[in-house]
């Protein structure tokens, strides 16, 4: 076994032997479904939504991620809450394990099977249930995604402005706490996220603000919505989410700009967020980026480390706004200023930039990509994203660099033989050194994409021992037998 994937599969409880576990996610018959509990589950859904063929398990047992597939023994297709609450109620009666299942647009292996037991597909629940325009906030199920929500809206004004790049469903960003691009003015999921509907392990259906309520803010009680943000399934299924919304700006101007350097682009980043200037998007893009984004999108920007910038607000304030932008720019020796005004221009812009990861897969045909996430505070930015690229550049491996620099955030995007073990072993080598050069400024490990399998080890050392422990106590709460999405997140205290 390449030694990368069983590190990143086993980094998980202690209930299975560690080759035990990590040939468990890859053979379902070590984990087969108690007698007559297909039947259970079929009551509980009906027969139609209980599927057990291996196309459809095999659909179910990976995301977007290198992590070796793990597929569960069931697939099953709730319509409802009170559906949901069956199943769970089911599932935890015979001490299976649950994989709450979206899109499948997840980075880091969390919706892997690596205990078997059932995924939950939750795709069938597509309502957007309630829409408060006056207020600034929709209420949405779990099969709703990013793009259906904001075309919903269209005809209202508003806009729910999260936006990770991937359609991934709503539910599913508010499981692992996603951003994007455009974080730096609107924040990530945690702080747009204003209720949740949650189905618990037992089947206990739990609203963590309250049924019904959706004030802008609330000192009632224990903080439970952003206990559920970030958690990944391994606390209950999030069934149901209200999320704040956002008035569509009266102006916005986009523009891609080419520096020297990449500590002249970054110290740019830096500098106007430092200075104050309300930029909605800016984002860093390193020349092996720009050069596989001409490629793919059949663009002709400079190849040369990148900032593509965005501003939002009123004519005046976007005019001042790009003014003062360019001003930093330029002292930093930017060149090739490319504006776009107009809607559609805009649109390529930042679709060649969320293309950027398939972009990256097309430099090598037939590879896997390895894609770090971490993030550090601003002002460490500079130093921690130059040495990384050192680093990268020394390396044999294909690589590209992009980031949401506003917010401190970068990934570094590395294609992989999977069967090559020497390219495995670089890979975690690298991506291991961008994790623990990111804590050692006052970082994290994952700005957005989650913990999920690849980044278990770090934990420890972002957190500590006694903090870990706080989090298995709240685990063990709401999950006394580990049966949601087990295998995921937290650390083996006894490793």
């Amino acid at each position: 076994m390449l030694s990368l994937m069983r590190k990143a599969v086993t980094s998980s409880l202690g209930v299975l032997s560690r080759r035990h576990l990590y040939l468990a996610g890859r053979d379902p018959s070590l984990h087969q479904l108690p007698d007559g509990m297909l039947d259970e589950l079929s009551e509980a859904v009906g027969t139609k939504n209980v599927i057990t063929s291996a196309s459809v398990l095999q659909q179910h047992d990976h995301d977007e991620s290198w992590h070796h597939p793990s597929p569960a023994q069931a697939v099953v297709y709730p319509h409802s809450v009170q559906e949901v609450s069956k199943v769970a109620k089911c599932c935890s009666k015979h001490h299976i394990a649950m994989v709450p299942y979206g899109t499948g647009t997840g980075l880091e292996g969390g919706v892997c099977a690596v205990h078997g037991g059932v995924h939950v597909n939750l795709t069938k629940m597509a309502e957007i249930s309630e829409l408060h325009v006056e207020d600034f906030d929709v209420t949405v199920q779990p099969g709703v995604t990013r793009k259906q929500l904001n075309e919903y809206l269209r005809a209202t004004g508003l806009h729910f402005p999260i936006d990770p790049g991937a359609d991934a469903s709503l539910c599913g960003m508010c499981a692992t706490s996603a951003s994007g691009t455009n974080a730096v003015r609107y924040g990530t999921m945690r702080e747009n996220v204003l209720n949740l509907e949650v189905v618990l392990c037992d089947g206990r259906i739990v609203h963590t603000a309250g049924k019904g309520r959706h004030p802008r803010k609330s000192s009632a009680g224990y903080n439970l919505t952003n206990v559920f943000v970030g958690s990944e399934g391994t606390l209950g299924f999030i069934t149901s989410a209200t999320l704040r919304l956002y008035g569509i700006p009266e102006a916005v101007r986009a523009a891609v700009v080419s520096f020297p350097s990449i500590r002249s682009a970054v110290d740019t980043c830096v500098q106007i967020i430092q200075a104050g200037i309300p930029i909605s998007r800016i984002e860093y893009l390193d020349e092996n980026s720009l050069r596989s984004v001409n490629s793919y999108s059949k663009l002709d920007y400079t190849v040369a480390p990148t900032l593509f910038l965005e501003f939002q607000g009123s004519d005046s304030a976007v005019t001042e706004q790009t003014e003062l932008a360019g001003e930093i720019s330029n002292s930093n020796g930017a060149s090739g200023y490319r504006w776009a005004a107009d809607t559609e221009e805009r649109n390529k812009l930042w679709a060649a930039r969320h293309n950027a990861f398939y972009a990256a897969l097309a430099l090598r045909p037939g590879c896997k990509t390895v894609i770090t996430d971490v993030c550090v505070p601003v002002s460490s930015l500079t130093n921690c994203l130059v040495e990384t690229q050192e680093e990268l550049a020394a390396s044999f491996l294909t690589h590209i660099v992009i980031g949401h620099v506003g917010d401190g955030n970068f990934h570094a995007m590395l294609m992989i033989d999977p069967d090559c073990e020497k390219e495995v072993e670089e890979a975690q080598r690298l991506s291991a050194n961008m994790a623990w050069r990111a804590l050692a400024q006052g970082g994290t490990c994952t700005g957005e994409h989650g913990v999920g399998l690849g980044k278990i080890d770090f934990l420890r050392k972002e957190f500590g021992t006694p903090t870990i422990q706080a989090m298995w106590a709240l685990k063990n709460a709401f999950d006394p037998y580990n049966l949601m999405n087990p295998g995921k997140v937290l650390p083996d205290l006894h490793a």
